[in-house]
């Protein structure tokens, strides 16, 4: 038998570098020194803004755009830690599940404007008189525009785990965080990437309004594209509006190929399937990294000490029955603890009561809900349109992952298209042809948010598993049939969570949709929107409060009355395994 021992030097030319290590070595420096110049100009006092003040020259839109990458950057990094432990004390816990998910809803339907006015000064008064507070305050603003869409996906994923690898987990003894790292992660990861691609497009809505920020009589403008579009609004300057349009398609693409489309291929793994699956995404940046040997050496070794640190975690207590006694206290808690959650609520109302009774009447108070209720109905019209339209193409893009591929990068760009850049156009439009602006203003509320509903669909699609496709292929389903017994199932709970952060951003949009205006021509649409966006204008605070506390009201009323009983039916009958 010929001799199989492994030489030293073929075990020393499996680990030296290859050309593939070179070439990410580069890549990796080159990103590690762009972010470090990027990082640099946020520790520089606040005067250097005022001596260099924002151009509409196209020659600063690549730093301008770097600057805005990074913001996005960080705030997204945030999202992900927020969006883990967020969801998975709301998805594990049901005493934490009462009130985390109900402040979910409330937080995605307050402004972004409301954010910023209560949290610029604390950013500002960390670092007095360095643009690194203005910096902070500009990245918890786009964080408010990505966590609450990302934490929605990841808490239906945790509570739609399937049955039997939830048994499994429960026979290999896992801890519950190792459960958490080894299934529940794993699981959520198709989808989670899926709404991080639309929660960073969507945060380019919010950048705008977030690199202007005002303090008391002084606004600090940040450089970056989304300041570069409101002064090209301003001074009604197209040519720059298209400049920008056109850094931003080369920022999305760049986000694409060196960040979201190797998540996409790295995630598919993670698909829950028993037979293989058909085409699988692809990405060059992540097969490059995957031909190196020294990185992939250095990743392998981090891989398994956090595997080494996974399994240091204590073995779970075999649970035992509950005897009738400990069945009661376990009541009795619930029934106390749902006591605090009823007396918190009630006094919190009763605080905004106190507040707004001192300054408006009943009457005021009927105007709001009714604008309210005016909302609501083009809401509801918008998103019975929007799923009309949008399910049907994201599940034929979805069970194409070529197709796929090739639609990602669009449809990321026309979801981080700032719905503000066309407004313009609507005024001119309704003006020039005489149309009502109760209607036609409508569209604008759902133009950034309809995108949370493809980008589900999607994703729902593509992690939809192949031996259930197999299964309806051999029993020849087609037609109406394959979509009401097998695709629609398979993707409702994604459709759901999409739809509520899109009925939710619908809401918020509606602030600066239902009043747009080009130059000296301003449209008014009557409702909750409008109500709060002149209550702002007019620096009216307790109208403000009143608007901003009835659209919380309504979202969360919705989300529970319709959203939650739906998300509630998809986990007892529509659940895979």
């Amino acid at each position: 038998m010929a001799d199989q021992r492994i030489s030293p030097a073929a075990v020393g030319r499996g680990v030296l570098p290859n050309i593939w290590d070179v070439v990410a070595l580069f890549l990796v420096i080159g990103a590690l020194v762009l972010m470090a110049f990027g990082a640099r100009q946020t520790v520089l006092p606040l005067s250097t803004l005022d001596a260099q003040p924002l151009s509409l020259d196209p020659i600063y839109l690549p730093y301008y755009a770097l600057r805005t990458m990074l913001r996005m950057l960080a705030a997204m990094a945030f999202s992900v830690i927020f969006t883990f432990g967020y969801a998975a004390l709301a998805a594990k816990s049901r005493r934490a599940e009462m009130i985390l998910v109900p402040v979910l809803d409330i937080l995605q339907s307050v402004p972004i404007l409301g954010f910023l006015t209560f949290t610029v000064i604390f950013f500002m008064n960390l670092f007095p008189g360095q643009i690194l507070g203005a910096e902070l305050a500009a990245v918890f603003a786009i964080f408010t525009s990505q966590a609450w869409n990302m934490t929605f996906s990841m808490y239906q994923s945790l509570r739609n785990v399937p049955k039997d690898l939830e048994e499994a987990t429960q026979s290999f003894h896992l801890s519950g965080w190792q459960r958490f790292w080894r299934l529940d992660v794993p699981f959520a990861m198709p989808g989670l990437v899926w709404n991080a691609m639309m929660s960073m497009s969507g945060g380019w809505f919010f950048v705008v309004a977030s690199e202007a920020i005002t303090v008391g009589d002084t606004t600090v403008t940040l450089p970056g594209v989304g300041s570069y579009v409101a002064l090209a609004i301003k001074d009604q300057d197209m040519p720059a509006i298209a400049y920008a349009i056109v850094t931003m398609l080369a920022v999305i693409i760049l986000y694409d190929q060196f960040m979201f489309r190797p998540l996409v291929a790295w995630a598919d793994k993670f698909r829950f399937e028993q037979t293989s699956s058909g085409t699988t995404p692809t990405s060059w940046m992540l097969d490059l990294f995957r031909r190196t040997r020294l990185l992939r050496l250095l990743t392998s070794s981090i891989g398994q000490i956090v595997a080494a640190i996974l399994a240091l975690a204590p073995r779970p207590i075999a649970r035992r029955s509950l005897s009738k006694q400990s069945k009661q206290n376990s009541r009795a808690i619930d029934m106390a603890w749902l006591a605090i959650v009823v007396a918190g609520s009630v006094f919190m109302a009763w605080e905004v009561i106190f507040y707004l009774k001192a300054t408006l009447t009943l009457s005021d108070v009927g105007t709001a809900v009714i604008d309210g209720l005016l909302t609501l109905a083009r809401v509801i019209v918008l998103m019975i349109l929007a799923t009309l339209i949008w399910v049907p193409i994201g599940v034929w893009i979805g069970l194409r992952p070529t197709l796929a591929e090739r639609v990602q990068p669009l449809a990321q760009f026309l979801a981080a298209f700032p719905a503000n850049i066309a407004f313009p156009i609507f005024v001119v439009l309704i003006v020039r042809f005489g149309l009502n602006a109760e209607i036609w203003l409508s569209p604008l509320m759902i133009l950034g948010t309809q995108w949370y509903i493809l980008f589900n669909v999607i994703a729902g699609a593509s992690a939809f598993p192949s031996d259930l496709k197999e299964a309806a292929r051999s029993l020849h389903l087609g037609g109406w049939r394959w979509w009401f017994k097998v695709i629609l199932p398979g993707i409702f709970p994604y459709y759901v969570t999409g739809a509520i952060t899109a009925s939710g951003g619908s809401w918020n949009a509606s602030i600066v949709a239902e009043v747009a205006s080009w130059g000296g021509t301003q449209l008014t649409a009557t409702g909750l929107g409008s109500y709060i966006a002149n209550a702002t204008v007019a620096g009216d605070f307790p109208r403000v409060v009143l608007g901003i506390a009835v659209m919380c009201t309504f979202v969360t009323l919705f989300n529970r009355l319709v959203w939650r009983p739906l998300y509630a039916f998809g986990e007892r009958r529509l659940r895979l395994g």
